[in-house]
């Protein structure tokens, strides 16, 4: 079963981007375009990861990544910040709320799909017990 991944940002062509070389690339897209709906999709869809914009109506990426961290069902949910907040207290503020990627657009969708095979990939090594040394 492939996985399935929620794309959120409140650009359509980016959601669009993103999503049509995540499904060739094999996984299951499901989509939101702010940050309101990306929590409700996260609920109702269970994806197995989000890749989320930072700058949205209603309520940023930042907040939904502290709602997604709050909350114990979706605590170690995987989340990539794909964002045009490139300054270094956006990134820092990112890595401290614990993203598993920042990537900062304009970006390369190769990177994008290179990012995501490589956590899914450390998630079912430490499942498997098979733990990596990165140090």
């Amino acid at each position: 079963m492939a996985k399935k991944i929620l794309a959120v940002d409140d650009e359509r062509h980016i959601v669009r981007l993103v999503q049509v070389n995540l499904e060739r690339a094999g996984y299951q897209v499901v989509t939101a375009y702010d940050g309101k709906e990306a929590l409700e999709k996260v609920e109702a869809e269970r994806p197995d990861m989000v890749v989320l914009d930072v700058m949205m109506p209603y309520m940023d990426g930042f907040e939904v990544l502290q709602q997604l961290r709050k909350n114990p069902s979706t605590r170690e949910l995987p989340v990539i910040m794909l964002t045009a907040k490139a300054q270094d207290a956006d990134v820092f503020r990112g890595w401290q709320m614990n993203c598993d990627c920042y990537l900062t657009k304009p970006f390369n969708p190769m990177e994008l799909i290179s990012f995501v095979r490589r956590i899914f990939k450390a998630q079912e090594e430490t499942e498997d017990g098979n733990y990596i040394d990165l140090g």
